[in-house]
């Protein structure tokens, strides 16, 4: 069996290279089954894809799924949005934490893992991805200071909702700018008294060209921020209050917002909230 898996080079491996805990890195990814293949694109992903696909991978350390029914597609802003077209695209996320400066190394291992998945007829073809990249951690922000959960727990904090928010600069410099404007000022100020604890940014990263021909090139790599808001409301208790003008973030700060797009948890194991999809 030794030779079969080179297991004696997975000692080697474990003794060299980085191995804290800090997100460094994430996959964000937002699909949409096809219709009438609701149910068995959940059961794909919950009996398989998630775990053969994702958390069974080297220094992917988290990963948590969420949900968007009919109701929570139509909080959705912008109406004309430039990542889901129509804005309610992209019923499923995920989201997965990969420790800092191991990215190389993971995407060396997803890809080839990926390539033997879709060889065994172990992908599930009757889907769209509508926002897929891998993003590098840009900054977190707290709510409550040095209280309460880090964002390395946030995947396994039982948070109860979470807000996808894509927002677009101008350029590169314009980016870094926002950014920094973001963390000093508006984001502070809006979770101060909210029931978000934290956001955390991302700048997404070109996928490799040996990826899945099914996965379509990320846009945006030098412009755009991922932000992901953790709540501890159901964001439908909560939308109109805090929530429903994240439209307007980051827009006198030279950002566009592209996508505000609550979530909640899916339940594993279960089909629960795949009849609420349309």
């Amino acid at each position: 069996m030794s030779e079969e898996t080179r297991s004696d080079t997975y000692a080697e491996l474990a003794a060299v290279g980085p191995y804290g805990v800090r997100p460094g890195h994430a996959l964000i990814t937002m699909v949409e089954p096809h219709p009438g293949h609701e149910h068995s694109y959940n059961r794909w992903y919950e009996d398989d894809h998630y775990y053969a696909g994702a958390m069974a991978m080297p220094w992917m350390y988290a990963g948590r799924r969420w949900v968007a029914t009919r109701e929570l597609q139509l909080l959705r802003v912008p109406e004309k949005s430039a990542v889901a077209r129509p804005v309610t695209t992209g019923c499923y996320l995920s989201t997965y934490w990969i420790t800092e400066g191991r990215y190389d190394d993971h995407m060396k291992w997803t890809v080839g893992i990926n390539k033997r998945l879709n060889r065994d007829a172990r992908v599930h073809q009757e889907r769209t991805h509508v926002f897929t990249a891998f993003q590098d951690h840009a900054a977190t922000v707290y709510r409550d200071g040095a209280a309460g959960p880090r964002d390395f727990h946030a995947l396994d904090h039982p948070y109860a909702g979470l807000v996808l928010q894509v927002v677009d600069a101008d350029g590169p410099r314009e980016r870094d700018a926002l950014l920094d404007r973001l963390c000093r000022g508006e984001l502070p100020r809006r979770l101060a008294g909210s029931p978000a604890a934290m956001v955390t940014a991302f700048r997404p990263t070109p996928l490799p060209g040996d990826r899945m021909t099914y996965v379509k090139q990320v846009e945006g790599v030098d412009t755009r921020l991922t932000l992901l808001w953790f709540l501890e409301e159901d964001p439908r208790t909560c939308w109109t209050e805090h929530f429903a003008d994240l439209e307007a973030l980051g827009g006198n700060d030279g950002g566009r917002v592209e996508l505000v797009a609550p979530f909640i948890p899916t339940v594993p194991g279960t089909d629960r909230y795949v009849d609420e999809l349309r």
